[in-house]
């Protein structure tokens, strides 16, 4: 196998001088880069990707060179050490995979145009220049670009444009910063601009197919949340600009560049007159991610891919720091708690996931360390964990410090450890490093021995998996004074549980809050006297004992018949949070019944029970003043009502679609999906579906996009859904960044899991070949393990999948979602039978 070696350290880059010429006609650039720097060695190698070297240059003089494509090298041997200036001339061909220089494809009043933008990545800036592609490797960049240019069209780059020449665009000198973070971008573009208090030019750009005031919301986030950063991280934003640029062709949700911040448009734009509040709110942390990135990523980076953990945990956490300063009344934290905590602990718990941090040297295993629900979600958990313990006064103090140490340069996440420890006179490197270094998380039991009240920890796995018998320091967050801030022996007896329960007058309860990354099984003593007393509790407590008893049947710890009844005690819950728990395990109980038979009607009645009063009260229209709780319960309630075929709910979006059915754009946003989905289900034929998907081709509002995609892969007839796959490799249809979303809601729809399975194995290298250099790829068999649950499925699985093990970038997954989907189809089996039969007297 191929050593892969950190270039930096025999040839370090102090400053580049770039200079790019692109002809967007013919999809082809030149280059020039001259790279100023300090060669430990006579023998250095400097990163290049698919680009034509015609030249290699030291002080006018030519050197001799070799590609080493293995490496991504050109291998260079210089006359002599120290400092050295190299001029590399090149060309090369911009690409249609989402990476390095690539164009981005849309249409305005049906005429076809394009925009060229960058995404460099995590190792795609040697696509576009020779570098040193490495985090460490920081320099100065003078950026020139030239290219085919219209009258009236714009350039963008990480700083201000200084001059224009002979057609030649020149940027001002940047930062010290990573190749990665390099960006650039023109084309006939539109924007808004507006200024913080501090000085600091802010502006939202998309071409010209969106109505301008889609870029209102955006730009407002945007300069709300520098504002907010300068004043939370005590340090002044580092550049005279933040642009933020939607791009129709985008892989990932969006990217930190410095000072030309990229994003899907999806999660920049949106109607400020028609946008449901989780879209809104979708949209605002995504900006506030972004941009937390621009000290926390840009200003320091992460020395090495190892602590990605550093720059996506931490913006992950800030990002809800954030909106909820800016926006309070959206309490945005509850958010959190239905999207990244569940997010991780159901992925933590598979054997074999990957822990925070993560040794890595191969290119195609670093774009795999970006798991959400790892890097993200556990990470940002982990750093939630370390607010609450520290409090915001030391962890604010602990990064003005760390931004000063470490500014303009690189660190680990010792450096960060250190830092909040020095500011909090804590120990934190000593907590965390535990929560760190080691996959998975621990369940605390909690149980009454002997009149004692005893605690105890063990690593929790739902599926198959060895025991490692790993220990963490755990943040408690007990309600009951006598147990300790930090747990970390295995077993602890806290006292005399009669005294306890006395002295507290309330049930006992650790982790409160939810901040902490375990779950709690109670044992029937206590979890009795929880359930006695549960409509006292708090929303977040109510979700969290619904979110703990569900992993613990996913883990075959508690019975899920045993759930089963304990769910009509929340279903009259006006909490989001709340709701947002239950329909989680109820949706979770389909995959016990078989689809149209008679215990999936069961299911249906049980749903109704659920969700009837609340459809009464809510309805399908939003209500003037309704409570922000109202429109984001609702959804959860209108899809469970459909689900259980509710005739008012079913008849009553018809007529919403029959009233707008020459406007559906103008359909309430926070209903139109349920609206769109239940025509396609309930009422559909051909003329609906060419009727929806031309009006997903013509739309350049993502929200509504999202919307059709969720409503035309609804489909029930098997010759639509033939002819829908048929648009899965027709990119002027589907994008292939949105595919996956595509092809997920379709293998999830019953009616067409089939045709859906059979196109990705026969269609496979077709995919990689489109989308396989994507840092996403994997997840297209994370989805699919999403949805799989019968032996069948099972085998068919691994007869496609295990002979891709050892394909870089995809061996954890394929190794994790087998399982992922073999313990689902262990449990069915195993109590496919008591959860059916609780499900029928639930629904009496």
């Amino acid at each position: 196998m191929t050593e892969f070696k950190h270039f930096f350290e025999t040839f370090q880059p102090e400053h580049y001088e770039i200079f790019l010429d692109i002809n967007r006609e013919n999809k082809k650039f030149s280059g020039k880069t001259t790279i100023s720097g300090n060669a430990k060695n006579t023998k250095i190698a400097i990163h290049e990707k698919d680009l034509t070297i015609k030249s290699v240059q030291s002080d006018g003089h030519d050197l001799s060179f070799n590609i080493d494509p293995e490496l991504d090298a050109i291998k260079i041997e210089l006359p002599q050490t120290g400092k050295t200036s190299l001029t590399i001339s090149y060309r090369a061909t911009l690409t249609d995979s989402m990476m390095g220089i690539y164009p981005s494809y849309y249409e305005v009043n049906g005429e076809k145009k394009q925009i060229i933008g960058t995404q460099f990545e995590t190792t795609f800036a040697r696509q576009a220049f020779p570098c040193i592609d490495e985090p460490e490797a920081k320099a100065t960049f003078d950026l020139a670009i030239k290219f085919d240019e219209k009258p009236g069209e714009t350039i963008l780059a990480n700083m201000p444009e200084v001059r224009e020449k002979d057609g030649v665009h020149y940027f001002d000198t940047t930062m010290r910063m990573s190749t990665y973070l390099i960006a650039f971008a023109f084309g006939d573009l539109q924007s808004k601009k507006t200024s913080t208090k501090s000085g600091v030019e802010v502006s939202v750009y998309s071409t010209k197919a969106h109505p301008i005031k889609q870029l209102d919301f955006a730009l407002d986030i945007a300069k709300r949340s520098i504002e907010f950063y300068e004043e939370f991280y005590q340090t002044p934003y580092p550049l005279p600009q933040s642009n933020q640029l939607a791009l129709p062709d985008f892989s990932a949700g969006a990217m930190e560049n410095w000072g030309l911040v990229t994003y899907r448009e999806a999660y920049l734009l949106l109607d400020p007159d028609n946008t449901a509040l989780n879209t809104k709110q979708l949209v605002a942390t995504v900006i506030a991610h972004e941009l937390a990135h621009q000290w926390f990523g840009d200003l320091v980076t992460m020395k090495w891919w190892d602590d990605l953990w550093l720059n996506e945990s931490f913006a992950n956490m800030m990002e809800y720091v954030a909106v909820d300063a800016i926006e309070p009344s959206w309490n945005i934290w509850e958010t959190f708690q239905t999207s990244d905590v569940p997010s991780a602990l159901q992925r933590d718990a598979t054997d074999g996931v990957q822990s925070v941090h993560v040794q890595v040297e191969h290119p195609a295993e670093i774009d795999a360390l970006f798991d959400g629900a790892i890097v993200y979600a556990k990470g940002a958990r982990m750093l939630v964990m370390v607010r609450a313990l520290i409090g915001d006064d030391a962890l604010r103090k602990g990064l003005k410090n760390y931004f000063a140490a470490h500014h303009y340069g690189n660190a680990t996440g010792h450096d960060l450890w250190s830092a909040l420890g020095d500011a909090s006179g804590i120990d934190v490197s000593a907590v965390m490093n535990s929560w760190l270094e080691q996959p998975g998380y621990p369940a605390v039991a909690a149980a009454v021995v002997n009149g004692k009240l005893t605690i105890s920890q063990q690593q929790f796995f739902i599926g198959e998996n060895q025991e490692a018998g790993r220990l963490w320091q755990i943040p408690l967050n007990s309600n009951y004074d006598s147990v300790p801030a930090i747990f970390a022996d295995k077993n602890l007896t806290i006292g005399d549980y009669s005294e306890l329960r006395k002295a507290a007058g309330e049930p006992f309860r650790l982790n409160i809050g939810n901040n902490s990354h375990f779950i709690v099984k109670y044992d029937k003593t206590l979890l009795s006297d929880i359930l006695d007393d549960i409509n006292s509790f708090d929303s977040v407590s109510q979700l969290q004992i619904l979110q703990d008893l569900r992993l613990l049947a996913e883990g075959r710890q508690v019975l899920y018949a045993d759930i089963v009844p304990l769910l009509m005690r929340f279903s009259s819950s006006r909490s989001m949070l709340v709701n947002a728990a239950l329909y989680r395990v109820a949706n979770n109980l389909k995959k016990f019944v078989t689809p149209k038979s008679d215990e999936e009607k069961a299911l249906k009645v049980l749903f109704e029970k659920l969700s009837s009063k609340q459809f009464i009260r809510l309805g399908w229209k939003p209500k003037p003043s309704e409570s922000n709780d109202d429109q984001l319960t609702r959804p959860y309630v209108l899809n469970a009502a459909l689900y259980a075929e509710n005739d008012d709910a079913i008849s009553s979006a018809h007529d919403l679609f029959v009233d707008n059915a020459d406007k559906l754009l103008s359909l309430p946003a926070g209903v139109r999906v349920y609206v769109l989905a239940n025509e396609m289900k309930s009422f559909a034929n051909t003329a609906l579906f060419d009727k929806l998907l031309t009006a997903y081709h013509d739309s350049s509002d993502a929200s509504f996009k999202e919307d059709l995609r969720v409503a035309i892969t609804s489909v029930t007839d098997s010759s639509l859904i033939a002819h829908l796959i048929e648009k899965f490799e027709d990119a002027d249809v589907i994008k292939p960044q949105d595919l996956r979303g595509w092809f997920y809601s379709l293998l999830a729809n019953n009616n067409a899991q089939q045709a859906a399975w059979d196109w990705i194995r026969k269609d496979w290298d077709w995919l990689e070949d489109t989308v396989g250099g994507d840092m996403e790829f994997a997840t297209y068999i994370t989805v699919i393990s999403m949805v799989f649950r019968t032996p069948e499925r099972l085998t068919e699985f691994k007869e496609f999948f295990e002979p891709k093990l050892n394909t870089p970038g995809l061996t954890r997954e394929i190794s994790m979602d087998i399982k992922v989907i073999a313990n689902r189809v262990d449990l069915v089996e195993a109590e496919k039978t008591s959860v059916i039969a609780a499900i029928l007297e639930a629904g009496r």
